[in-house]
């Protein structure tokens, strides 16, 4: 009462009002007696039925007043005990594993110190009651917190004609955690009717009532079946071709497809309801999980100032938000583009209010400007993940390629040496694999430049190379669907053409993984899986729009291959480290032979030296200038 009476300090009481923290304190207080006051009453009615038992039903047999006396005594011991190992301070939630295993402890303390007791007290009740008492006040005691907790579980339940009814794909882990979230919201949309799995251990298991009833080869009948309106892939780890299986046999069922997230997009938390989506392109192309070493990466990111360059993009963008995760002393986002920098930092924060010093506008291209940038933030790790790549405009306008990509890159690598960066990892491209293209040649150089520099300082620089990103700013699927959303074509370069492809967040967490590789320069070459045809990823969109959408090809664009590969044609694949990173030497490129190069060359004469500079072998300073002016004349003067 004096509790739920008091007024918080420094303020009068008024008689009219409560005091809501008083009323909430003294609510919690009661439950928690409660809960001791229900497991003394199943100690005492232990005790009672093991007495009776041990005098063959005979009740008048039993000593009434000692039990009593027993009785109350174990509940103080009981009390104390669970107070001392946490059961009635609101440790667990009620009925958790947790709460039971205290409560198991709390018996095993409770019946020896009951069985001293009464010995001293000339043996109130049977020494072999009191050892089944405690077996059994355990039974009891756990038995009414089940009813509770099946009670509070059905009052939560929602009801099936107000949701969706669910079929489950998965009686995994995900699956249990996405079919407890359901059951236990009574606002839930979704109410699983029914299980799926291709496990034959599971065949009879219930997950809260919800039984397995049949596999994935079942789907319509058992869609049929239970009247289901959605089916959901609750397999956090299924990959694209796994999610591309189920959407085609859920599709003569007429029922619609959603997913939980990928392993890569949860980061260890558990499923919800809030989780659940439709499938996407990404979903059918490039999911899969990513396993990776989280020591390794708080190793070299924890504690260290991280600076990523093109932070505003959507590679750096996604860097950004992954490398939080593992607590940097300091992350500085530097890119040219300051709407970039807001849409990060909104994402980031939810503010957005672009008052950070780690905001950085800075362009590559301004040699002083970096200087100025890594002497006040001082970069102990950096991300190079900026870059035009955009291939056939570097194809009309390479000078740019030369200015951004290899001289960008140039002034970074050397402007981290000079400040003692520790690790580099530059962000290059499958299409430096074998160069035919502007882009590729511009990609490959910064490769073999980041080799040099390896060489030239202590730290560790690498780059690491990736194919096609879904959803980052110019791909393939965001082109396709701004044109589906204007009624097509979809316009497709050829036919047979293929690509590799891979969700931002499975690139990011790969890129992080290889930053924390020992390695020497090398090229990070990720797995992507295998390609995929283009015209299918159109074909596909097409299909699922509202109205008939038309796909027209167009032809290969200069520059472009039909396929891409990861790999160079003396390259090997070779994984020391990682089983989805190979680790690829790079022959060096110094950084002085730049220098020759005039941005004002004309087209024709640049692309040529770029891909010669992209393919040739070691290249010294001295020998460059003649060697170069051999393959072009239109160099700068040495």
């Amino acid at each position: 009462m004096l509790l739920r009476n008091a007024a918080p300090p420094g303020r009068t009481d008024d008689p009219g009002s409560r005091w809501p923290g008083a009323r909430w304190t003294g609510t919690v207080l009661f439950g928690r007696a409660a809960r001791a006051g229900v497991d003394a009453l199943a100690l005492a009615a232990a005790l009672a039925i093991a007495t009776v038992l041990r005098h063959d039903g005979d009740i008048a047999a039993a000593d009434l007043t000692g039990l009593l006396i027993l009785s109350a005594i174990g509940a103080v011991v009981h009390t104390a005990a669970g107070l001392r190992l946490g059961l009635y301070t609101g440790r667990w939630a009620y009925g958790c594993f947790e709460e039971i295993l205290a409560l198991a402890k709390t018996a095993a303390i409770t019946t020896p110190v009951l069985f001293v007791l009464d010995t001293l007290l000339g043996r109130l009740v049977p020494r072999s009651a009191i050892i089944a008492s405690g077996l059994i006040a355990l039974v009891l005691a756990a038995g009414v917190r089940y009813a509770v907790r099946l009670a509070r579980d059905q009052r939560l339940r929602p009801s099936p004609a107000q949701g969706g009814r669910v079929v489950v794909m998965g009686a995994g882990e995900g699956a249990t955690q996405v079919v407890r979230a359901m059951l236990r919201d009574p606002g839930s949309p979704y109410v699983p009717v029914a299980l799926l799995d291709d496990d034959p251990a599971k065949r009879t298991l219930q997950i809260m009532g919800v039984p397995v009833a049949g596999t994935r080869h079942a789907l319509a009948q058992v869609v049929d079946r239970y009247e289901a309106d959605v089916v959901l892939i609750a397999i956090p780890s299924a990959g694209a071709e796994l999610v591309r299986e189920l959407t085609e046999l859920a599709g003569p069922a007429g029922v619609e497809v959603k997913v939980v997230p990928p392993v890569v997009e949860l980061f260890g938390r558990t499923v919800s309801v809030g989780d659940i989506r439709p499938v996407t392109h990404a979903d059918l192309l490039g999911r899969r999980e990513i396993g990776i070493d989280l020591a390794a990466i708080a190793g070299y990111l924890a504690g260290r100032r991280v600076l990523v360059t093109g932070a505003g993009g959507s590679i750096g963008s996604e860097l950004c938000r992954q490398v939080m995760r593992f607590s940097p002393a300091a992350l500085v986002m530097l890119d040219r583009d300051e709407s970039g920098l807001h849409a990060v930092q909104l994402s980031m924060d939810g503010r957005g209010l672009l008052d950070d010093r780690n905001l950085v506008v800075a362009d590559i291209r301004d040699q002083q400007r970096l200087d100025e940038v890594f002497a006040e933030h001082r970069p102990q790790v950096v991300f190079h993940a900026a870059a035009l790549k955009h291939l056939p405009l570097l194809e009309m306008h390479p000078s740019e390629a030369l200015k951004t990509n290899i001289i960008g890159t140039y002034q970074i690598l050397q402007t981290a040496l000079r400040h003692g960066v520790e690790r580099l990892v530059n962000i290059s491209t499958d299409k430096a694999a074998d160069p035919g293209s502007v882009l590729g040649y511009s990609k490959r150089i910064t490769e073999r430049l980041t080799a040099a520099a390896d060489q030239a300082g202590d730290g560790t620089f690498c780059s690491v190379r990736f194919g096609n990103v879904l959803g980052s700013r110019g791909s393939v699927l965001t082109a396709f669907a701004a044109q589906v959303e204007a009624g097509g074509p979809i316009t497709v370069t050829h036919p047979e053409v293929s690509r590799y492809f891979m969700t931002v967040q499975e690139a990011v967490r790969l890129v992080v993984q290889a930053g924390a590789l020992d390695s020497a320069g090398e090229v990070l070459v990720l797995d992507m899986g295998e390609p995929v045809r283009i015209a299918d990823v159109a074909r596909r969109l097409a299909d699922a729009a509202e109205r008939p959408i038309p796909i027209v090809y167009t032809g290969l664009r200069p520059g472009e291959k039909m396929h891409e590969s990861l790999f160079g044609a003396d390259e090997p694949d070779s994984r020391p480290s990682h089983p989805l990173i190979s680790q690829v030497p790079v022959p060096p490129l110094d950084g002085a032979v730049l220098s020759l190069l005039d941005p004002a060359s004309p087209r024709a004469d640049l692309i040529a030296v770029l891909h010669w500079l992209a393919l040739s072998p070691a290249l010294s300073v001295a020998r460059a200038p003649a060697v170069l002016k051999q393959r072009r004349p239109h160099l700068r003067a040495s």
